[in-house]
């Protein structure tokens, strides 16, 4: 269980896949945890389901605000669009990459894994992700694989990864299971 536990969930202020951003976030909440939405302005920021405008979240702080110190773990949600205005951020990609100093549970679906790519933390990892993303973390280090999830703990935390929504229920249980420790 995650009581007593926060858990930030980093996104861009545009283009996250909407599902990929609530079902973890309710499996946080029902877990006991607290989530909190961490962008790079502040507002609020615009999911999509695929292509079309979804719903907006209010975003609680940006990633220089804040500091792997005040959370127990990271999500990161996919779409295509969020990761890559992510990982263009300097203030998302270190604070992405301080949990993974600080030794912290990191979990990331879809095309997510592009930020940790920029963040230089997917070298010697197991990972799974969008499938087109398979060059790119390849290209980086990591050891790819096709599969619904992926936990690895080959380093100082825990990555779990995701391919598509269709994963989510094996993603949300993988994540719950793993933050809670």
């Amino acid at each position: 269980m995650l009581q007593g536990k926060t858990i930030a969930f980093l996104v861009a202020p545009e283009g996250i896949e909407q599902v990929e951003l609530t079902e973890p976030w309710k499996a946080v909440e029902q877990a006991g945890g607290t989530p909190r939405l961490i962008s790079t302005q502040p507002g609020k920021a615009q999911a999509f389901n695929h292509l079309d405008k979804a719903d907006t979240f209010d975003i609680d702080a940006t990633a220089d605000q804040v500091s792997a110190g005040e959370f127990d773990g990271l999500v990161l949600p996919g779409g295509v669009a969020n990761p890559d205005n992510l990982r263009m951020d300097e203030n998302a990609v270190r604070f992405a990459r301080s949990f993974f100093d600080a030794g912290k549970p990191v979990a990331a679906i879809c095309h997510a894994p592009w930020t940790l790519i920029e963040a230089g933390v997917v070298g010697d990892r197991a990972l799974t992700s969008w499938p087109s993303l398979r060059t790119d973390l390849t290209n980086a280090g990591a050891s790819w694989t096709d599969q619904e999830v992926m936990v690895c703990t080959n380093g100082p935390n825990t990555l779990i990864t995701s391919r598509k929504p269709d994963d989510l229920k094996a993603f949300c249980q993988a994540l719950v299971e793993n933050f809670g420790g």
